[in-house]
């Protein structure tokens, strides 16, 4: 695994998110679960299940979810938002770990499997090479008839941040490859109203094809 900020030996894809802890949570706490997840919310099974948020950030949907009577698990490899996410929802029920991709090794180790994974603004931090395997870990902790949600930034990288592109095709194909297909796949605008920014939404499916492939029409970016 790559190392990241300041020599340490955490996930290059969490660079410059330690020092801009408390500003980023705030930015993360401005919108709500349901506008970030707006365009898949009608994917989320009704009944209480397991969720498991990967670069869980604030804590802002791995505490909503809990809200509606899922069991939560949020995996958060930056301890400064680890610790923002715990005080700002405390008594939420959430479970908060010290986790993540490419491998996810300490959820593995547990053996838990999800009826739901979540990967909210996380998968273009991944250099390409680590992505075959994040996405065989992700599909591994997915149960038989389990959900993956993933959203995807695309535009100008922060001069403070590492990411890379990430093509909707690639991602697609990756899931495929682990069993995982696709019943959500829509693209939005950026809800901090940066006009240079735009978001892929996808909607992946462990219990085999589906019947079909939900796509609306794409939102406008500007």
């Amino acid at each position: 695994m790559a190392t990241g900020e300041l020599g340490t030996d955490r996930p290059v894809g969490t660079t410059g998110y330690g020092a801009a802890a408390e500003q980023l949570a705030a930015q993360y706490e401005a919108v709500t679960f349901a506008e970030v997840h707006r365009e898949a919310r009608h994917l989320f099974p009704p009944h209480p299940c397991d969720v498991l948020d990967v670069g869980a950030g604030s804590g802002r949907d791995a505490a909503a979810l809990a809200a509606l009577g899922h069991r939560v698990v949020a995996a958060e490899p930056t301890a400064e938002l680890r610790r923002i996410g715990e005080r700002l929802h405390a008594g939420s029920g959430v479970r908060w770990v010290d986790d993540a991709l490419p491998d996810l090794r300490r959820l593995g180790e547990e053996g838990i499997r999800f009826d739901v994974v979540l990967l909210t603004a996380v998968w273009m931090h991944l250099p390409p090479d680590e992505r075959p395997s994040a996405m065989a870990a992700l599909a591994g902790l997915l149960a038989p008839a389990g959900r993956l949600f993933l959203s995807v930034r695309h535009g100008p990288v922060p001069p403070d941040r590492r990411m890379y592109d990430a093509p909707a095709d690639e991602t697609l194909a990756l899931a495929r490859a682990h069993g995982l297909h696709p019943l959500l796949h829509t693209e939005r605008p950026d809800l901090h109203g940066r006009t240079d920014v735009h978001w892929t939404v996808l909607v992946l499916a462990a219990d085999g094809p589906s019947a079909q492939l939900a796509k609306p029409p794409l939102l406008s970016r500007s």
